[in-house]
């Protein structure tokens, strides 16, 4: 008989090989092929990994990352895949034992390119495996960011969030109401930049401000309440006026220094209308975050205003936003961006050097050079004004005889065969429609043709200087547009009818009292287009000119003239804008900056169906153009307002669009995704869904329902 100590030896000797074969029996890829093969110790087996391990578990490994400076730490983790990712990152921070704030990481899965956010989903949902190698990394990461006055920032901002939040976190933290107008722009890339580097010269662009998000020198400043009204200054304590926002030290109002001619040269700058579409390719996708677009910590991206739809743009509350503004259209005149004639870009430099001279004046204007108005009264007058202008255009709109012009215009038909360009004829404008005559007298018979303006566009066609007053009336049809040349004799002649024009494009008549308001600012805007100085008045002292009038016009027009005649042109267009402050200079400037024909045009390379070329497509504020590459001339246009409907076939890549009369496109996208041209589309749509009704809430699902892709 066996003693209790043979037995207890005995046990525990099989106790240590069952353990042995658990150990190979994990180890092991092959299962036993029969029952008979199977170990006498399975059940051991079973026995003793069951409470350890669990069934069906294994190791995961996850990558820590630290604070920009501190090292990362490795991490194995046994799991199960039903463990939720709340669970996960729970199990990971007891693991790591360090007393830190974790609230701001999260899971990235870096081979699917993707963030792992729905911490009540399991492994097994999101596809967890064990060859996965996850990252236990921050959302918010420092990003340098080039604002439209070419001065960069580094910012921590989400790289979780998708980019239409984070760019409104951005825009919160430097004061820029309406962040739905602006988004994140990836820089082209210039050889001759790649060269400068190698050479080892800086660029004149590349100090960077350092700022926090949520106690950064912006948010400091307390110059703005919750509903981005001027509140207080924060060094007198006293209200703060319009104007203390624009003067005070915020590096947001501050302006790009003027570059020398030679340094304006060395910037990239797009020649063709292919570089254009290669530049707006580099929009990011405003439904993915910038990590899942492959962007990374300490990368540098632009800040641009992508939609040219300026809502609500009103000096009193949206200083930063204006000068930002003004700065991404200054850019865009001096790099050649966009074309204008020799004398617009004459008229944007003399309102240049006139900001140039208010923002470097040693006495700026101060708090007390204005009334101080308390913000409850100025809220107050504001909204009584508002609603008295809406019922000024009802009580209008109610009167039975609606406003009517008539007189003798010139017009010209560039399809048709004439030997005389412009031919005379007495033309009427009554409510929408312009209807013209062989004269004056035949104004009781039938017209010779009627003109419909509603959805029609109106470009300027002017020379003040040569005593040039045209309008290009761009007219809707089946197929596209019609154009037709309207010439006027002068100024106010042709203010009244452009007014007319713009108000009738819209659906409105001259009934409305916005049409006085619209004529008067045609009428100052071309007298700010004068270059001619006043009779009477002395030639300009060219040595008044503290600055190099070379740095405020394109190397194109600088190489054109003389330093000394574009100083006196400069001068002598100074003139009409001499008394206009700060503020309501660059307001005028980014008022020009919209008059300009190609304004807010994105130009993207297309292949329209059924053709077997490539052609360009432009996309405005209000309609799509296809433009014939070669000659860049446009061949059809069609209008958002007669759009019915708009869909993506994500599989073949290919936009398909339905207008009025039957009408469709379908076309695929050469340049770039066809995300970027679908959400340029969807974003342009919801823009026109705004109202000042409305407060400034975002409506982001509404945004992602008219861009999202097919996700």
């Amino acid at each position: 008989m066996l003693s209790l100590e043979t037995l207890n030896e005995q046990f525990i000797q099989k106790r240590n090989f069952c353990h042995r074969a658990c150990t190979v029996t994990r180890g092991s890829q092959q299962a036993p092929k029969n029952h008979s093969q199977r170990s006498p110790y399975a059940m051991c087996r079973v026995m003793a990994t069951a409470p350890e391990y669990g069934h069906n578990s294994w190791e995961l490994s996850i990558q820590v990352d630290q604070r920009e400076g501190d090292e990362g730490m490795k991490f194995k983790l046994r799991v199960k895949g039903d463990l939720h990712i709340g669970g996960l990152m729970l199990k990971l921070v007891e693991k790591i034992k360090a007393p830190q704030d974790w609230s701001d990481h999260a899971i990235w899965w870096e081979k699917k390119s993707c963030w792992l956010l729905k911490t009540h989903w399991t492994l097994d949902k999101y596809g967890v495996q064990a060859d996965a190698d996850l990252r236990y990394t921050p959302q918010h990461k420092p990003l340098c960011i080039q604002l439209p006055n070419m001065k960069t920032i580094k910012l921590p901002v989400s790289f979780s969030c998708v980019v239409f939040k984070t760019v409104a976190e951005i825009c919160k933290a430097l004061n820029i109401r309406r962040s739905e107008e602006l988004s994140l722009l990836k820089p082209p890339d210039d050889p001759k930049k790649k060269k400068k580097k190698d050479k080892g010269t800086e660029s004149a662009f590349d100090d960077i401000l350092n700022m926090d998000m949520a106690g950064g020198i912006y948010c400091s400043l307390g110059l703005y309440s919750k509903t981005m009204t001027p509140t207080y200054d924060p060094d007198s304590g006293s209200p703060a006026s319009s104007t203390s926002l624009w003067f005070g030290e915020n590096p947001m109002m501050a302006c790009q220094p003027n570059l020398p001619p030679e340094e304006l040269a060395k910037l990239y700058k797009p020649l063709t209308l292919e570089d254009k579409a290669a530049i707006n390719a580099g929009w990011l996708d405003s439904s993915r975050s910038l990590m899942e677009q492959g962007i990374q910590e300490n990368d540098r991206l632009l800040l641009r205003f992508k939609y040219h739809s300026f809502f609500d743009l009103n000096p009193k509350y949206d200083a930063v936003r204006i000068t930002q503004l003004y700065e991404q259209a200054r850019w865009a005149i001096l790099l050649e961006e966009i074309d204008c004639t020799e004398e617009e870009m004459l008229m944007f430099a003399s309102l240049q050097y006139h900001i140039c001279k208010l923002t470097l004046s040693t006495e700026p204007l101060t708090n007390s050079s204005e009334p101080e108005i308390d913000e409850v009264e100025a809220a107050l007058s504001n909204l009584e004004s508002t609603l008295e202008g809406r019922n000024a255009d009802k009580i209008l709109e109610d009167i039975t005889d609606i406003p009517k012009l008539e007189d003798t215009l010139k017009l010209f038909r560039p399809k048709r065969l004439t030997l005389k360009p412009y031919k005379e004829y007495w033309f009427v404008f009554r409510d929408t429609t312009i209807s013209y005559y062989k004269n004056k007298e035949s104004a009781n018979k039938e017209p010779i043709e009627q003109l419909h303006l509603r959805g029609c566009e109106v470009i300027p066609d002017v020379n003040v200087t040569e005593k040039k007053f045209g309008l290009k009336l761009l007219l809707p049809t089946a197929d596209g547009m019609n154009e037709i040349y309207i010439r006027c004799d002068n100024e106010t002649q042709y203010s009244k009818w452009k007014a007319a024009c713009m108000l009738a494009s819209k659906g409105k008549t001259m009934a409305y009292s916005s049409y006085r308001t619209e004529v008067k600012k045609i009428q100052s805007f071309l007298q700010m287009k004068s270059l001619a100085p006043p009779p009477g008045q002395a030639a300009p002292d060219v040595e008044s000119m503290e600055m190099n009038a070379e740095c405020f016009v394109s190397p194109r027009y600088a190489k054109k003239y003389k330093t000394k005649q574009l100083t006196t042109r400069i001068l002598e267009a100074l003139h009409n804008i001499s008394q206009l402050s700060l503020m309501e200079a660059k307001m005028r400037f980014i008022q020009a900056w919209q008059s300009l024909p190609e304004f807010g045009i994105k130009y993207y390379i297309v292949r329209f169906r059924g053709s077997k070329k490539d052609e360009l497509l432009g996309i405005s504020y209000n309609k799509l153009i296809r433009i014939d590459m070669s000659t860049g001339l446009p061949v059809t246009t069609w209008r958002f307002s007669n759009m019915k409907q708009w869909n993506v076939n994500w599989e073949i890549k290919q936009v398909t669009i339905e207008f009025d009369q039957s009408v469709s496109i379908a076309f695929s996208c050469q340049s770039c995704d066809c995300k970027v041209v679908h959400e340029y589309i969807g974003g342009y749509i919801f823009l026109s869904t705004r109202s000042k009704d409305q407060n400034e809430t975002l409506r982001e699902e509404l945004f992602h329902k008219l861009t999202g892709g097919q996700d």
